[in-house]
């Protein structure tokens, strides 16, 4: 997979609100599935599938530690999708200053 279609993918799963809180809620520590869906008034399959594409763009990693499955927040694909917005700072910057 390119750089191009990794950010396409990462862009994708971040595009749905639902996975963003997800991913918010794994920004403070490793959960299950059933506490990642607590929040939701979905059920436990559909928040599995917003799982799956999380971890299919890398953003979240899933561990073993028993018979609990954690789920994990992985960071690091953010990073050329937060590069590639920093690119238009520049334009957020000018737009302040014609604005009254």
């Amino acid at each position: 997979m390119t750089a191009t279609d990794q950010l396409s993918v990462v862009f994708a799963a971040l595009a749905d609100p639902t996975r963003r809180a997800i991913l918010d809620r794994l920004a403070e520590g490793p959960a299950t599935v059933s506490e990642i869906a607590e929040p939701f008034a979905m059920t436990l399959p559909a928040v599995s599938k917003h799982l799956k594409v999380l971890e299919r763009a890398g953003l979240i990693s899933r561990g073993r530690q028993a018979q609990w499955r954690p789920c994990r927040l992985e960071a690091e694909p953010l990073r050329p999708a937060a590069g590639w917005m920093s690119h238009y700072q520049v334009f957020w910057g000018q737009r302040r200053k014609l604005t009254p």
